[in-house]
């Protein structure tokens, strides 16, 4: 113990007048302040506690509130397919069924091929009842002596003709949103239009980059056909350069969806009669990936997972 240390003074001890009080501990500032807040930190605990329990339950309710609405619409949206289904169903059942049976004349049978070529031209291949309607038609022409029939009958011809083009538009339309196209234009004026080469041209798509070219095989202007032959040259780096070469006919009854020609690692070229006249015949050549073909194509087991492969393999780097 230490002598000099001052002894400790009781408080209830009177100190003898003329003797000194032991000095008080001089507080800082901080000290003070200490004193004031020290009170308010259970009151800003509880204040924090308040504000947390307000805001998450908030969160909670706006997240509860947002899937309640997401299952809704997708509940609505459900139902809505559901009933474009049935409809679609029951339209396709009955303009199928006047097919078959043979049954009505040639405005009502027109009419339905309409209907069927602009609501199902994604599914279904439409060329053999579009040509067998122009060859039920053009027999008819033929065997006509009234000049009102066959002005009549060539009326119908050119509404084939008509929507057959529009659907090719829009199909063209679509994918060259998402692939790629080139145009050419043929010269039918010349003694032999097979001799006229045409440019090729060089495509890209994502990573794929195609030379293609095409041949005109053959012409026939009386029923605006096309025999052509397409080359496609694509690159790979393990098996060098990769030709896929096929010969087709061209008409307006070729629809780029439907008739096109499947390229390696799935995606898809295709080839479009725009127009065609006694002076020319209007091409498109459109490059467009697999998934866009028609809902009747099922890509293979292997390129699926090749196209999952290397979405991995982009995502990771």
């Amino acid at each position: 113990m230490n002598e000099d240390a001052a002894p400790e003074v009781p408080k209830d001890v009177e100190v003898p007048a003329g003797e000194s009080q032991p000095a008080r501990p001089v507080r800082d500032i901080w000290d003070k302040i200490q004193i004031l807040v020290q009170p308010l930190g259970g009151l800003f605990t509880a204040l924090a506690i308040a504000l947390l329990g307000f805001f998450s339950s908030n969160f909670l309710n706006h997240q509860q509130s947002a899937e309640t609405n997401a299952r809704l619409y997708s509940e609505l949206m459900s139902k809505r397919e559901e009933s474009e289904s049935a409809l679609r169903k029951d339209m396709f059942q009955t303009i199928i069924g006047s097919f078959v049976s043979g049954k009505g004349d040639f405005d009502s049978r027109v009419l339905n091929l309409e209907l069927l070529a602009y609501n199902f031209h994604e599914s279904l291949n439409l060329k053999p009842l579009f040509l067998d309607m122009k060859r039920r038609i053009a027999l008819e022409m033929a065997h006509s002596q009234s000049a009102a029939k066959r002005v009549e009958y060539q009326g119908y011809m050119d509404r084939l003709e008509r929507v057959a083009r529009e659907i090719a538009r829009k199909q063209v339309i679509v994918l060259e949103g998402v692939g790629a196209k080139f145009d050419r234009s043929i010269d039918l004026t010349t003694a032999d239009p097979t001799e006229d080469p045409i440019e090729p041209a060089t495509l890209t798509l994502d990573s794929l980059h195609a030379t293609i070219g095409l041949d005109i095989l053959s012409v026939d202007k009386a029923n605006k056909e096309l025999d052509v032959s397409l080359t496609v040259e694509t690159p790979d780096p393990k098996l060098g350069r990769q030709t896929k070469t096929a010969e087709f006919t061209v008409s307006y009854y070729d629809f780029p969806m439907i008739d096109n020609t499947r390229l390696t690692g799935g995606d898809r070229c295709a080839v479009v009669l725009n127009a065609f006249s006694k002076h020319s015949a209007d091409l498109t050549v459109v490059l467009f990936p697999g998934a866009y073909a028609s809902l009747k194509e099922k890509p293979y087991y292997n390129e699926v997972m090749e196209s999952i492969r290397q979405e991995n393999e982009r995502m990771s780097k």
